[in-house]
């Protein structure tokens, strides 16, 4: 059992509260069950695979607050104070603060993976699942929403060939296939993996079936 959940969710609950992004204090919830799913198969340290899905996005608050692109190692500082603010395990809380500063990492970005350690390699599995699949979809279009993102536009090729996480898609379509697509082939862990294929295809289904209404076929 973590116990200092509880204390870190009343600190950050209001932060999250109005977000409509896919970003909200129930994305983090998610993400902490699949991460805790994945480390009861695949091992870890618990307590810090919880603590730092829980707290993975709190650079998405800081983005809001500066109207830009947040890189998570913008929040380290905020997240340290709050794991000392709950008298956290101090010495615990530098494997946190790394999980989350690495958790967005893709090996089809122009950076790729540098890290190995597993706790960050189940976060990273837990947060791109929950990017995948039915929620994934509908977070997709909240944060297209969200951001003034059309929901497609047809004349704009598919032609990113490496992803960059502080560029924005030309549409939300777009977002599928520059980002959501290739996560299945980059997850880290066995259970992740497994976890992932179902998620995939249930996207596939959906945007077959998205741009056959859209040319009036069904």
């Amino acid at each position: 059992m973590n116990k200092y959940l509880p204390l870190l969710e009343k600190k950050i609950a209001n932060l999250f509260a109005i977000d409509s992004s896919g970003h909200d204090i129930n994305h983090l919830r998610r993400t902490l069950n699949l991460a805790q799913k994945i480390q009861k198969k695949e091992g870890g340290d618990f307590l810090v695979i919880s603590t730092a899905a829980f707290l993975h996005d709190i650079h998405r608050i800081l983005e809001k607050e500066t109207k830009k692109f947040c890189h998570p190692k913008e929040s380290l500082s905020i997240i340290e104070k709050l794991l000392s603010e709950v008298n956290f395990p101090k010495d615990k809380i530098k494997n946190v603060l790394h999980c989350i500063e690495f958790h967005e990492e893709y090996g089809f970005s122009d950076v790729g993976k540098t890290t190995k350690d597993l706790e960050t390699l189940i976060l990273q599995d837990a947060d791109n699942l929950d990017a995948i699949g039915a929620i994934g979809i509908g977070r997709t279009f909240s944060y297209g929403g969200a951001h003034g993102l059309n929901m497609w536009l047809p004349e704009k090729p598919f032609d990113r060939k490496t992803f960059n996480e502080s560029i924005e898609d030309p549409s939300t379509i777009h977002h599928f296939y520059s980002k959501l697509f290739k996560l299945k082939d980059n997850m880290n862990t066995k259970t992740g993996k497994k976890m992932a294929l179902k998620r995939h295809k249930f996207m596939k289904l959906f945007l077959n079936h998205f741009f056959k209404e859209w040319k009036g076929e069904l």
